[in-house]
């Protein structure tokens, strides 16, 4: 270590200056983000704001939470979250099992294989997939958000891939001591696959968080939508129906990038707060098959 060349020196603190360039041009976007959304009417209109909040105020967190409807439109996002995410992820493991298999121990695997590639090139389309959801009779309803899309083919296809990728004698070990398929999976596979099931989490957990115009489509009722559609009625169509005196005499105080800024940062928050958790699973992820004896 103490008879590093110039030039490997060179090279780490070039390394350094770059990544830090790179952090910084992630971070600072939020953090204008969260000044705007801290700052006053005229700061933010008067496009003042730059890292630091000018006219610090609540009101534009007030504005957006203080409602019943905003309390409700999140409790049926956690829902959605939960059920959905929960869903996703036992279906995703109980359908790439299977599918890593050869073929000559899983006859069907092709056929299967090839069912779930035609449903990431081709879509029925918007109008089946209404028609569908409303003659199954769960419109309105959270099961709405949940079923159809309750089989992500892409995570399948990950996880499928990773499931390749482990030692096949784990396996056959856990077969000659008389586990089942379903014990070999959660007891070998699942404990193994931690850096891929942190991933595919992660993803599946930011496209129900994130999601808003299925909300808007399958849900009848406003006090029904996720926290996604609500917003997005609250800030892009604005629509200002049910509003008390006090919130338009908020509106005094708050503009429209002011209102963007506070969902922006209330969309992203969740996501923030639970990567530091994950993010050692990705780090293990990334080596995981580097290294070959």
């Amino acid at each position: 270590m103490q008879n590093r060349s110039w030039s490997r020196q060179v090279f780490q603190w070039f390394n350094y200056v770059l990544l830090g360039f790179l952090g910084l041009l992630c971070i600072l976007p939020l953090i204008h983000v969260l000044a705007v959304s801290f700052s006053s009417n005229a700061a933010a209109t008067g496009g003042l704001v730059k890292f630091w909040p000018v006219g610090f105020n609540w009101k534009s967190y007030e504005f957006v939470m203080s409602s019943d409807r905003f309390l409700k439109s999140l409790v049926v996002t956690l829902e959605r979250v939960a059920l959905g995410g929960g869903i996703n992820m036992l279906l995703t493991l109980i359908t790439a099992y299977p599918l890593s298999k050869e073929s000559e121990r899983f006859k069907p695997r092709t056929l299967y294989a090839w069912f779930f590639m035609v449903t990431i090139l081709f879509s029925g389309g918007l109008i089946p997939l209404f028609m569908v959801v409303r003659e199954t009779g769960i419109m309105g309803s959270i099961w709405a958000l949940i079923l159809p899309g309750a089989v992500p083919v892409f995570n399948i296809i990950l996880l499928l891939n990773f499931f390749r990728g482990l030692p096949r004698e784990m396996e056959e070990a856990a077969f000659i001591d008389g586990a089942g398929h379903l014990s070999t999976l959660f007891r070998v596979f699942v404990p193994l696959s931690l850096p891929a099931l942190a991933t595919i989490t992660l993803l599946t957990v930011v496209s129900h968080w994130n999601a808003w115009f299925d909300g808007l489509i399958f849900m009848n009722s406003p006090d029904r939508y996720p926290l996604q559609s609500y917003l997005q009625t609250i800030v892009i169509k604005q629509d200002f129906t049910n509003m008390t005196e006090q919130d338009l005499k908020n509106m005094r105080l708050i503009s429209d990038r002011t209102i963007k800024s506070a969902q922006i940062f209330l969309g992203s928050l969740p996501i923030l707060l639970v990567y530091p958790f994950l993010q050692k699973y990705f780090v293990t992820g990334m080596t995981l098959g580097s290294v070959k004896d």
